[in-house]
């Protein structure tokens, strides 16, 4: 729409005379188009975008829609002629237009009172969801459902913890179908690692080639874990590629990540990423560009557009070295072309997700490159979007170092507690810890609905017609259940009964959400397994030397979902009640396994640890 209407100067004529006409970026106000995505599937039916929703002048909405095209098509007027109608109905029927708007509002309002049930999802509940989850599955293609497909990233979070907790191995299988389905397809950049945003296709293909931070943070995490848990090559592979496309290609100068990377360069989706098979054998030589083109299934019919092709790398290759100084050449050759615009502006929850990636990743993987990199955006964070305030709110976006004006959402507050929580719980700085711990003393407080639940918005935000509130995940982790999980952390560390029992209630209904979709619950599903497992408490003990070391390191192979780990030296008056009244066993740094700060007998010897992570 915004080439074919909006950028029509009879459309814009005849919106400007007529219209006050506002455009939301719903990555700076995701409140705002959370509310009117509200209005567009009450009236409408569905949602999507473009959304185009029409208010009266207290912003009230009467008539909404998403797509309409430049001439009448498909039983749909055009644009010009809708606005042409609601300019009549404006004119002729306000006092009915307003009479409407204020009863859409009302609906709303009272349809709204979203909120938690009464008791945790159990283990039958689980596995429950693991079986529903099973009938929606692509056993062909890997994922859910139709395509599109998008990167289902929490539910695979959830299927792996699953096999973790109860070695169900439907559960293991179905994440690893989709983990190589999509490390193998279009979807995954083959050169230059990293993510685009969905496939258009069921197999992965053809991708929407827009790469957004958000998706790249959740799956680094995803595949990291699933190394964890199996050791997979492919996972590793995919690990190092991805994080290292993070840091190269979203990272800024201020230290933070960028949002996304357009899909379009030259005018043209894609552009940047497709190849012809002449184009590989004139770069590489027919040799090896025919063996180039068989291994990246790049066709002379194209599996893209006009000829083109997406790379995929189905299988693996038969020569290494050949194609990593093959894959060297393309990347290099495709460094030339015009790159597609980056989006620099910082979301404050996508940077949380990135952060706590990175930070797990950094230290499963040895890199503390990735660890720096994450705390570098923590730091940015810290300073420039919670700077201004005394902590006591969070601004949703920056630019160029500067914070912007909007208020963050709960998404805001409970990705960037969950990205310092695992800072903490991976460079020991107690720094991060407190930090997380006053963002959710302001989220429990600014957010609560006074029940089980919250709301998305602020309490002291400007107001909207409606105050959102929200439990479904949807690209990223609802709010709702990422604050939920958050709080169990933190509660594991502190021993906080409080934050415990609200992370309990917040995941109460996902048990009957769960019945008719997992994917649209999957963070709670996550949080619920925390909880069911305890979580696992590790505190390590002694000096900052090689042995303590070792213990961390060991206490991060934990594969029980929602492990806490905490490490410092002895007496320390900071930090998590984890570490309080933890000695040493002869003065050697020592490991303490507890549930719910009931602790086995500690040791200091590092292979009866590992046994004792094995049970």
């Amino acid at each position: 729409m915004a080439h074919e209407s909006f950028e029509d100067q009879e459309v814009a004529d005849f919106l400007n005379e007529n219209f006050v006409s506002i455009k939301v970026d719903r990555e700076e106000r995701p409140d705002i188009d959370t509310v009117y995505m509200n209005v567009t599937v009450a009236m409408t039916g569905r949602g999507g975008w473009p959304m185009s929703v029409f208010l009266d002048l207290e912003a009230r909405p009467f008539y909404a829609g998403t797509y309409f095209p430049p001439l009448p098509a498909h039983g749909l007027p055009s644009f010009l002629q809708l606005l042409a109608a609601i300019r009549s109905a404006w004119l002729e029927n306000r006092d009915e237009i307003l009479k409407s708007s204020a009863n859409i509002i009302s609906t709303l309002n009272t349809g709204s009172a979203e909120t938690g049930g009464t008791s945790v999802p159990s283990e039958q509940d689980l596995q429950d969801a693991v079986s529903t989850t099973a009938r929606l599955f692509d056993s062909i293609n890997g994922g859910f459902g139709n395509a599109p497909k998008f990167p289902p990233s929490m539910i695979l979070e959830f299927l792996l913890n699953e096999y973790a907790r109860t070695g169900d191995i439907q559960a293991l299988s179905m994440a690893e179908k989709t983990l190589t389905a999509m490390a193998r397809g279009g979807i995954y950049d083959q050169l230059g690692g990293g993510f685009a945003r969905y496939s258009v296709d069921t197999a992965w293909v053809v991708p929407h080639f827009e790469k957004m931070l958000y998706d790249n943070a959740l799956l680094l995490r995803v595949y990291a874990h699933w190394w964890r848990l199996t050791g997979s090559d492919l996972a590793g592979r995919i690990v190092r590629e991805t994080a290292e496309f993070m840091i190269r290609e979203l990272g800024t100068p201020e230290g933070g990540f960028a949002s996304s990377l357009d899909a379009d360069s030259e005018g043209t989706e894609g552009a940047f990423y497709i190849w012809k098979p002449q184009i590989i054998n004139e770069l590489l030589g027919d040799d090896d560009g025919k063996w180039a083109c068989a291994l990246l299934h790049v066709t002379t019919s194209g599996t893209f557009e006009d000829g083109y092709s997406t790379l995929q790398l189905l299988t693996d290759p038969d020569d290494q070295n050949r194609w990593n100084r093959i894959k060297r050449k393309l990347f290099d050759a495709r460094s030339q072309r015009p790159r597609p615009q980056l989006d620099d502006k910082i979301v404050a929850a996508w940077n949380g997700l990135a952060v706590a990636a990175l930070a797990e990743a950094g230290m499963l993987f040895d890199q503390p490159t990735w660890v720096a990199a994450a705390e570098s955006a923590g730091e940015l964070l810290m300073e420039v979007h919670l700077g201004n305030h005394g902590l006591n709110r969070l601004n949703r976006t920056s630019r160029n170092g500067i914070a912007g004006s909007n208020w963050g959402v709960l998404d805001d507050y409970a990705d960037v507690a969950e990205g310092f929580l695992a800072l903490y719980q991976v460079t020991g700085k107690v720094i991060w810890f407190d930090l997380a711990g006053k963002l959710l003393d302001v989220a429990t407080s600014h957010f609560s609905d006074g029940s089980n639940g919250f709301f998305y918005t602020d309490a002291a935000a400007p107001g909207l017609v409606q105050r959102p509130k929200t439990m479904h995940d949807n690209a990223e982790p609802s709010g709702w259940f990422a604050l939920a999980k958050a709080l169990s952390t933190y509660a594991a560390l502190t021993g906080s009964t409080e934050y415990r029992r609200l992370a309990e209630r917040a995941i109460a209904s996902v048990s009957e959400m769960a019945m008719n979709s997992p994917s649209g619950v999957g963070w709670g599903l996550v949080t619920a397994q925390v909880l069911l497992c305890g979580p696992i408490q590790i505190a390590v003990i002694g000096p900052n030397d090689e042995q303590r070391c070792h213990f961390v390191e060991a206490a991060w192979c934990s594969t029980t979902p929602g492990t806490v780990i905490a490490f410092g030296e002895m007496g320390m008056n900071s930090g998590p009640d984890l570490l309080r009244d933890r000695p040493m066993i002869d003065g050697k740094p020592t490991a303490y396994l507890c549930r719910g700060f009931v602790c086995d007998q500690p040791t200091n010897i590092l292979e009866k640890f590992q046994e004792l992570l094995s049970y």
